[in-house]
């Protein structure tokens, strides 16, 4: 014979729901006392907030030591003549050299990078021998002023493949865009109309855009709660159209976190740029380094 199940059957189990039932708030309120609740996660530290902060911006100036060599060809310069900024102008008068690196965590694991980079100076020299720079060819004794400008401009895709409270590993993959304007001023024999004339002339900006890919790796530790260290490298060749160009910049960094939000840090920074164009208003070649001390601040939140 099938047994049925009466009412009566199962009023325990109901009684047992209702029990259970109602114990739920009180266990759940019981979890949340201080005594009972599971400890919290610990603080990050100063250091340790530069590799969690959701934007962390740098931002300082450089003294360095560069070297910039550069040919723009033309009608005079028929021997392909390369000249040496530094040695020809000596240490410019007037200078400003602006650094700044930004870095937005979308997630702990997916970066976005930003930089900017400002190296424009100026000097007036008399020169101690001759020069040819495109169509002209600037004379021994007199007073040339140079004047460049050079800017870089960076957005990359950066993935930290390792990341941990305390350290992260991170590949790079973005574009450069490089500005370089030079501008001579001074006594010179300018060709053109089948002859030649010696006469006070400034030249035209030479404008030289370079946009160039970059692969790169960065490192951050926080060694100690508030000193973080940082070393990043990034390297591309590429010959396409018009352009044929090398990139390097190779950076080591210590920053002391005075709180969670702000810090000062000193750093030494390596950079080499080579780059070969043939277009109508550039026609020639570009080796531009620099390498020295930067000195900034760095602001997390």
């Amino acid at each position: 014979m099938n047994k049925t199940h009466t009412p009566q059957s199962i009023l325990p189990l109901l009684a047992l729901l209702l029990v259970v039932g109602a114990a739920q708030p009180v266990l759940a309120q019981a979890l949340m006392t201080p005594g009972l609740a599971s400890p919290p996660a610990p603080a990050l530290t100063p250091a340790q907030g530069l590799l969690a902060d959701t934007l962390v911006i740098n931002g300082g100036t450089f003294v360095v030591a560069s070297e910039m060599r550069a040919r723009l060809n033309g009608e005079t310069n028929t021997n392909n003549q390369e000249i040496d900024f530094d040695h020809t102008f000596a240490k410019p008068t007037n200078s400003n050299r602006v650094r700044v690196d930004g870095l937005w965590r979308i997630t702990p694991a997916h970066h976005v990078r930003v930089l900017w980079f400002d190296n424009s100076s100026s000097n007036s020299r008399t020169i101690a021998e001759d020069f040819t720079w495109g169509d002209n060819t600037y004379q021994a004794g007199a007073t040339v002023v140079s004047e460049t400008k050079f800017k870089v401009a960076e957005l990359a895709y950066e993935w930290a493949f390792l990341h941990t409270p305390d350290y992260e590993v991170a590949a790079t993959f973005g574009v450069h865009y490089m500005e370089l304007s030079m501008k001579l001023s001074g006594n010179a024999t300018v060709a053109g109309g089948g002859g030649s004339m010696t006469a006070s002339y400034t030249t035209e900006s030479s404008k030289l855009p370079m946009p160039l890919p970059v692969l790169g790796i960065r490192a951050g530790w926080a060694v100690t709660p508030n000193l973080y260290l940082e070393a990043s490298g990034q390297v591309f060749k590429a010959k396409y159209d018009v352009y044929d160009g090398l990139w390097n910049d190779v950076r080591a960094n210590a920053t002391w976190m005075f709180n969670r939000h702000f810090g000062l840090g000193a750093g030494y920074n390596v950079f080499f740029t080579r780059l070969t164009v043939e277009k109508p208003d550039y026609n020639g070649t570009l080796r531009m380094g620099y390498s020295g001390v930067q000195v900034f601040a760095t602001i997390g939140f």
